[in-house]
């Protein structure tokens, strides 16, 4: 029998994560199915992923019924249920967490609200709140690696959180997001408080960088990069992530058992119908790291995906690129906090319509 694509991606050290989560999926035994056969290893959810399964389904009916008694307002509301999403999902995942290395794997992943990428405090209070109600070992915080997230990073990290910084585009910010980590751990070790059960990955976005950049390298006459610079922008953060994980500042925390954070890629499904559809997974298989694609491109590359350890190859063509756009004028700091910025508002509206779907719903069902 033919191995399974999916599941070959393992061999190469790398986890996939699924980007999706719904009761349909944990409900019919598919979730089951996609750890077992495709070895599906973590899941991360948004505000997006939690608005479509409210809205296009009933399975929340009976859930904002019964809450809307005791629940004052829709963000409650929300959270109520998705942490009972998430706990579900975080305890069939638990046999993954308890393999080999325990803690490897097995993460789902819940995010703060997007309305506080900008609010440092906020964003600790309910990060948080959230690991509290949650109550589980295998569960991630998402927190947006913004200007103000890197504090709560740090905060959150130090309290013994497991952390994944999403919404990163930019290699200065990843940077620092690597530093607001090893600060958080060194905290820890300062109050003689363990580290050996943090995890933490910081999620790279890819696609979106492309899709900003492409029309600009047109426009400059360099056609033959386009799809080149999210790829090439990775493998250059993969660099930092050796450089910063290697270096003897983690050596003293890895004797006391920390982890390194690993790099997960991000928005992975491709936007340019002229590209592969599997192409930023295909492109980006290595050590140590994590990519988390959705439902349509997880069975793309069970499909016809290849899997192959390429990380590392190409680093420097990989500089060439990223050299290049430098000498045509185009700036990649600045797409990528503009990226940044219109990521924050990309995840507001799905919350914001996810608040008002679940405000309908409590009008028809009350």
């Amino acid at each position: 029998m033919e191995t399974n694509r999916v599941k070959k991606i393992h061999d190469f050290d790398q986890s996939i994560w699924l980007d999706f989560i719904d009761r349909k999926i944990m409900d019919s035994g598919e979730l089951d199915k996609l750890i077992n056969e495709d070895g599906v290893r973590g899941i991360t959810s948004n505000p997006a992923i939690f608005e479509k399964a409210i809205s296009s389904s009933s399975d929340y009916d009976e859930d904002i019924k019964t809450l809307s008694k005791e629940k004052q307002n829709n963000e409650e509301l929300f959270y109520a249920m998705a942490i009972k999403d998430i706990q579900r999902a975080a305890d069939m995942m638990l046999p993954v967490y308890n393999e080999e290395v325990q803690g490897a794997d097995g993460y789902v992943s819940l995010e703060v609200s997007p309305l506080l990428a900008k609010d440092t405090e906020g964003t600790v209070r309910q990060a948080r709140e959230l690991w509290k109600l949650v109550d589980r070992k295998n569960v991630m915080i998402k927190i947006p690696g913004t200007a103000e997230g890197l504090a709560a990073i740090r905060t959150c990290i130090s309290d013994g959180i497991n952390i994944n910084v999403t919404l990163l585009f930019g290699l200065p910010r990843y940077e620092e997001v690597t530093e607001a980590y090893l600060s958080g751990l060194e905290e820890r070790v300062a109050r003689n408080e363990p580290i050996d059960q943090i995890a933490s990955v910081a999620s790279f976005f890819l696609s979106r960088i492309d899709v900003m950049v492409d029309p600009m390298l047109e426009a400059k006459g360099l056609s033959h990069l386009k799809g080149e610079v999210a790829i090439a922008s990775a493998k250059k953060a993969y660099e930092i992530y050796k450089r910063v994980f290697s270096s003897e500042r983690f050596k003293k925390l890895e004797e006391k058992g920390a982890k390194p954070q690993r790099l997960l890629w991000a928005s992975t499904g491709s936007k340019d119908p002229a590209f592969s559809d599997v192409k930023y997974v295909e492109a980006l298989i290595g050590p140590n790291t994590v990519n988390t694609i959705p439902m349509e491109t997880l069975e793309a590359f069970r499909d016809h995906g290849e899997a192959k350890d390429v990380l590392e190859s190409g680093l420097e063509n990989a500089t060439n690129v990223l050299n290049e756009l430098k000498k045509v004028g185009i700036n990649l700091d600045e797409i990528t906090q503009k990226l940044e910025d219109e990521g924050v508002e990309k995840f507001n509206k799905p919350y914001n319509k996810l608040m008002e779907a679940i405000e309908t719903q409590r009008k028809q069902l009350s």
